[in-house]
């Protein structure tokens, strides 16, 4: 194709079309503060390729990468071992270079492969259907609220302080085109979670309460509970789920009173990739599996009786009116989806809770391990692989120096939550099958280096 660029005039009338003067008053909605005048300061108007390539390649190895120290982060995005076959497999032709399942007759492959993996999501969540996966944990957060709505007729969400920052943010964004109400928890360093301000925030006007489990601490809230109130007042629970490693220790949400239940998947069978892509997961009940979004694969047979799949549901504005879409999301993570199918695969059930015992006996080891250093304390009566401690000093100063040493020390929650004095001595922690003792030890021990000195 041949690049044609436009002419002022091609411009000018582009831009009368669509009711402005300039391409600059396009950008409104950006602060001024984040657009710069002019081009990036201190950066070349040109340069070879090779000099590009030495110039990136030098700032790539000042990087610390995750498998190259003890690493003890998580906060929505985890380090697993994924098996070499899920990397083998995925890149195999007709997976790699498969589109999207229009033509059920040409498809049937990639029809087969989605349907495998609603059927595993159900599975893990507790939900009767799921759909053919989202693009990631918080764009499928903000799709549940917005089915709530349409299924209660109501504008208001209550939203727990123990959801992921990034997936409240995602959805405060959302809400400013929507008009949605909501109704954000403060988070706060303790053990408890705050069932109770949740439960005391839902009223008649209360379309859905979202509740992460286990949170964002690491505590498991009382969904049970949460649930039972929202019933009483007619509203949806929306239980959000971002380590999926979890659930082969907990109780899966829907079983115990979600009624739609999403998730980030990129623990199993997806790597960190620098945060993406990643892959979201969305369940529901089956009574409200018409209001769901995105796409559903079904199995049926042909005229002759032979067992095949369809694209039974697709609620997309790309494939029907645009007012009668459920959502704009117009694709699923397929590759994604199919690494995470076929990790789950390769776990089954019983490999599954094996995998987050592991995990959960790492993470045991860790926090007894920084418990035993003077000025630090475990927050976290319960979790499963992922826990918060209280230090001494400000984390976010801590996780530096350890960075410095060589130690990935977790994710301090100032950095999540700035502004929040009150937290900014949390650092949450997550310990996996791949923490060694040799990882620990090396934690410990360069924390108590880095907090030598500093009053307990």
């Amino acid at each position: 194709m041949r690049y044609l660029p436009l002419t002022p005039a091609e411009r000018a009338d582009m831009l009368g079309v669509i009711g402005v003067d300039t391409v600059d008053a396009l950008f409104e909605d950006v602060p001024a503060a984040a657009r710069l005048p002019g081009p990036v300061p201190g950066l070349p108007m040109h340069a070879s390729e090779m000099a590009v390539d030495r110039h990136m390649s030098a700032l790539a190895t000042k990087n610390l990468s995750a498998g190259a120290a003890p690493f003890f982060l998580g906060a929505g995005a985890y380090r697993h071992h994924i098996p070499a076959s899920v990397d083998h497999l995925i890149q195999r032709g007709e997976f790699l270079t498969a589109y999207t399942p229009y033509q059920p007759e040409i498809a049937q492959g990639t029809l087969q492969v989605l349907f495998e993996f609603q059927t595993q999501v159900a599975r893990l969540l507790g939900t009767d259907v799921a759909n053919a996966s989202m693009y990631d944990g918080s764009t499928g957060c903000w799709e549940a609220v917005v089915m709530a709505g349409r299924v209660t007729r109501r504008k208001k969400a209550v939203i727990s302080g123990g959801l992921h920052a990034h997936y409240v943010a995602t959805c405060q964004t959302m809400a400013k085109f929507t008009g949605d109400e909501l109704v954000v928890g403060t988070p706060a360093l303790s053990a408890d979670t705050d069932d109770e301000e949740v439960i005391a925030a839902i009223d008649g006007q209360t379309s859905c309460v979202i509740v992460q489990y286990p949170d964002m601490l690491g505590r498991i809230p009382d969904l049970e509970a949460i649930a039972a109130a929202a019933q009483a007042h007619g509203a949806l629970v929306i239980a959000v789920v971002t380590e999926p490693v979890a659930l082969g220790l907990i109780e899966a949400p829907g079983h115990i009173g979600a009624d739609i239940v999403v998730g980030e998947g990129q623990s199993i069978g997806v790597g960190l990739n620098f945060g993406g892509p990643y892959l979201g997961l969305f369940g529901c009940r089956e009574k409200y599996l018409r209001q769901m979004p995105g796409r559903l694969c079904g199995q049926t047979v042909d005229a002759e009786g032979r067992r095949g799949y369809v694209l039974t549901l697709s609620t997309r504005e790309q494939h029907i009116r645009r007012e009668k879409a459920t959502s704009n999301i117009c694709t699923n993570s397929g590759l994604c989806a199919l690494a995470f199918s076929i990790h789950m695969t390769l776990l089954g059930g019983e490999g599954l809770a094996k995998l987050a015992r592991i995990n959960h006996q790492a993470a045991r080891r860790t926090a007894d391990a920084l418990a035993a250093i003077p000025g630090v304390s475990v927050l976290n009566d319960a979790y499963v692989n992922e826990f918060t401690v209280v230090l001494p000093r400000e984390a976010r100063e801590v996780v530096r120096e350890l960075a410095d040493r060589g130690v990935l020390g977790g994710v301090p929650l100032g950095r999540l939550y700035p502004g929040n004095d009150a937290l900014a001595k949390g650092l949450l922690v997550c310990a996996s099958e791949l923490t060694t003792d040799a990882d620990i030890e090396a934690f410990a021990s360069t924390l108590s280096e880095v907090l030598e000195g500093v009053p307990a």
